[in-house]
């Protein structure tokens, strides 16, 4: 537009760029969730929710021993329970022995979803681990959930 030239009124997009640019923002919002393979920062998940840290205290590691996680009966035997909210999973690999780890799958820093078929499962991207351990069961996670401390008084579970 000259010096010269003046507008006579508000200025309207056409529809074809309105179209291209929510295009492009869309572009970017997919090409941002497909980042890197195994970051191991567990900054964000790449889908299936809401972003959760995998520094180790996820919601629970300012509360030592403080309040009962769950209780025992609530935890099946050969199973497991995914407690988000207090970020951490609790098993029963064996009756009567009891295991924690972090909720968060160490490929992309996606939350495990559930415990089903003696693993801890990760939907994300199909990651299985060890209710015992939190060994890779199934990748294309390459490394083990890392355990938390827990510990059971009576009938309750908590952060040990």
């Amino acid at each position: 537009m000259s010096d010269d030239q003046e507008l006579t009124g508000p200025v309207t997009q056409t529809r074809r760029a309105l179209l291209t640019g929510a295009g492009a923002v869309g572009a970017a919002v997919v090409l941002a969730a497909c980042g890197g393979e195994d970051s191991g920062d567990g900054s964000a998940p790449t889908s299936g929710g809401p972003a959760v840290s995998s520094s180790g205290d996820a919601g629970g590691g300012d509360r030592q021993g403080a309040q009962s996680l769950v209780r025992t009966a609530d935890v099946p035997v050969g199973g497991g329970v995914v407690l988000a909210a207090e970020g951490v999973v609790i098993t029963q690999p064996s009756a009567g022995e009891f295991k924690g780890f972090d909720p968060i799958c160490t490929h992309q820093g996606c939350p495990v979803t559930n415990v089903d078929g003696g693993t801890i499962n990760c939907t994300c991207h199909g990651s299985k681990f060890s209710i015992a351990d939190g060994s890779v069961k199934a990748g294309p996670a390459t490394k083990p959930l890392p355990p938390k401390d827990v510990k059971v008084t009576g009938d309750q579970i908590s952060f040990a």
